[in-house]
């Protein structure tokens, strides 16, 4: 039981310290958007943290120790950030994707929804041995 409540305590951890680090990193602040009923920003963000813990679960089946899943956690969630903005820029650049969020464009919100999962699937994959 403790074991359990130790890995559940560090995986919470690390999917909060994965979506924060996304928070930061990107143009458009989806919480304070989200605050003001922004939907487009909440499936962003939503995405995101269902992408993150598809990454995160695929470290914690797969570690063989308490220090392998954080070290593999960390590299998954470092891969599904810099995953996200590769695929991101190499969208088609027919609208801007922040200025598309900030302006509620749900279809917008939805495809990033899609994407960010999508990614974490496969990052997911390749966390397995």
């Amino acid at each position: 039981m403790l074991d359990f409540l130790i890995y559940l305590a560090v995986s919470l951890a690390l999917l909060l310290v994965g979506l924060f680090l996304m928070e930061i990193t990107t143009k458009v602040k989806e919480f304070a958007l989200m605050a003001k009923g922004n939907k487009a920003a909440s499936y962003v963000l939503g995405g995101r943290l269902l992408g993150l813990a598809i990454v995160l679960y695929s470290a914690l089946a797969n570690s063989i120790s308490l220090v392998d899943m954080v070290i593999w956690g960390a590299v998954g969630i470092a891969a599904q950030i810099i995953v996200f903005y590769l695929t991101e820029w190499v969208t088609p650049r027919r609208f801007n994707v922040s200025q598309s969020i900030e302006e509620n464009n749900t279809a917008v919100g939805l495809f990033l929804l899609l994407l960010s999962v999508s990614i974490g699937i496969v990052i997911a994959g390749c966390l397995t041995y």
